[in-house]
């Protein structure tokens, strides 16, 4: 039976640390201020004959952080006598649906990197590595950071839109366009081919190192190229253009400029629209309402750890999340298709998504099949 943990149970609870744990152990006192404290999920399992704290097989342990999303597994341990029991399956529930109920949208952990078991348990209820710390614990092993959405997420039956996973470090922008075109145009193969020539199409030559990143003028470009109408939004570049501020070289802030230029050119010849009005989530929904694709640049950190700019594409909004389709569907994090499809993010959490760099840009590229006249 799983129930709260009380102070009763901090007898209980130091000496199952001592027996799950040769290190890196929580102390009484720790267990102590835990029990005496809000902003955590503090929860036991004891056995079906008894309610007393001398009867705990396993403890979970959630952190909540005042107005955020996040929810923390500190620690969880199963005594060694009641392991192979799904125990630690059915503590893992419990606090994920906890930690729902008070709001949190994503829950995230640390686990040792030689702690095959965990980490197996873990993977197997959607939890995917997207980041790690050297040196983290006592003996100087390795953590894992680990995150998974507690949100469901969209069905392929729930969205018009195709998922197509990027290639390359590189073409999220180009994988991201496929999708929105594919929702229209279900004959279009989309594949490497594709991904690569509307790179070579749109990419703005230099991003902060390596290759060339796409914005969403040149997304724009290839877009029209294809029968599409096209709208942007690109909020933040001023003169020097969207990205210059990710680079130190003159030089490439220069081609960055130049090729934004010969961009907008296209996008003005075409009778394109370019709008630099802030955007907001509203906006996004009432686009897609409208019969609207849309891509938006994000800051992706929550979606996959990284720090650069992303692109994403809208697969629906409703009254409290926007459900994008992750295109960097990343085999190192052994990520399927089934996670980055219809990931749920909420409004307020998104709103802050779309805002990236120092100046805090946002970028968005809105599309669908040209009207004939």
């Amino acid at each position: 039976m799983i129930r709260p943990a009380i102070l009763a149970d901090l007898d209980a609870l130091a000496a199952l640390e001592n027996v799950c744990f040769s290190s890196d152990r929580l102390s009484r006192r720790s267990f102590r201020h835990f029990l005496q404290h809000g902003h955590v999920e503090f929860l036991v399992d004891v056995a079906d004959d008894s309610a007393q704290g001398d009867a705990i097989l396993g403890y979970g342990l959630t952190l909540y952080r005042r107005g955020a999303r996040l929810a923390r597994i500190y620690s969880i341990a199963v005594s060694p006598n009641a392991r192979g029991q799904g125990l630690g399956k059915r503590l893992l529930a419990a606090l994920e649906a906890r930690a729902l109920g008070q709001g949190a949208a994503w829950m995230r952990l640390e686990v040792r990197a030689d702690n095959v078991g965990a980490i197996g348990l873990y993977q197997a209820q959607g939890y995917r590595v997207f980041d790690h710390y050297p040196d983290y614990y006592e003996d100087h092993t390795e953590a894992l950071r680990l995150q998974k959405s507690l949100l469901r997420h969209l069905s392929p039956e729930e969205t018009p839109w195709p998922y197509y996973a990027q290639t390359l470090p590189f073409t999220c922008g180009p994988a991201a366009l496929m999708m929105a075109m594919g929702g229209f145009d279900v004959g279009m193969s989309l594949d490497r081919a594709l991904e690569l020539r509307l790179w070579r199409e749109a990419t703005t030559i230099y991003m902060t190192s390596g290759h060339g990143g796409c914005g969403p003028h040149g997304l724009a470009v290839a877009a029209l190229a294809r029968g599409f109408e096209a709208r942007v939004r690109a909020v933040g570049g001023g003169a020097e253009g969207l990205f210059a501020d990710s680079v130190r070289d003159a030089d490439k802030k220069a081609v960055i400029r130049l090729v934004e230029e010969s961009f907008l050119a296209e996008l003005a010849q075409a009778g394109a629209s370019v709008d630099d009005a802030p955007l907001t989530v509203e906006e996004l929904e009432a686009a897609l309402r409208a019969g609207w694709a849309g891509l938006v640049l994000v800051s992706a950190y929550r979606l996959s750890g990284g720090k650069a700019p992303h692109w994403v594409t809208l697969a629906a909004i409703d009254e409290r999340y926007v459900y994008v389709h992750e295109p960097d569907m990343d085999p190192a994090h052994s990520l399927t298709a089934t996670d980055c499809m219809g990931i749920p993010i909420p409004r307020e959490d998104f709103a802050r998504m779309m805002r990236y760099g120092r100046a805090r840009q946002q970028a968005a590229l809105f599309l669908r099949p040209r009207r004939s006249v």
